[in-house]
């Protein structure tokens, strides 16, 4: 019997993947606990539609994310800390403080763990560091740290 998981089944098969099982199986279990659906024309054609509108819905989202690319490229973020001589911060500057900043001064929120520093600023000047926005954008973003 043919049929489409709505759901993930372990060892069967994904969300939206579309299988032939036993009928048995498919009747007295996958069914009443509303794992699957029967595979009909009109179930497949909906199955279509979605995979048509999701695959619309990533592209929008790529789009957005390298469109907020390109506008955090010409950004410069300044972070104020204390420093010693030499240049040197007490303390350092984190993605955290990065992504707090960012919000503070141009209203574009972040996630802190979107932010790519391999290890804190420790030092005045400018810093380019890498935002990833999507799974396929990045973008680089100056981070300038100034003396309180």
């Amino acid at each position: 019997m043919k049929v489409i998981f709505l759901q993930d089944v372990k060892g069967q098969g994904k969300k939206g993947e579309v299988k032939d099982l036993s009928e048995g199986y498919v009747r007295n279990f996958l069914l009443p606990k509303g794992l699957v659906k029967e595979a009909s024309q009109g179930n497949m054609k909906t199955l279509e539609q979605q995979a048509l509108s999701e695959k619309k819905r990533k592209q929008k989202e790529k789009e957005d994310a390298e469109a907020l690319g390109k506008r955090l490229e010409e950004l410069t973020v300044v972070i104020k800390a204390k420093a010693g001589e030499g240049g040197r911060l007490f303390g350092a500057i984190t993605s955290k403080q990065i992504a707090e900043a960012l919000a503070a001064q141009e209203g574009i929120k972040i996630d802190k763990r979107k932010i790519e520093l391999e290890e804190p600023i420790r030092a005045l000047g400018v810093t380019q560091v890498e935002v990833k926005l999507h799974p396929e954008v990045k973008a680089k973003l100056s981070v300038q740290a100034k003396e309180e």
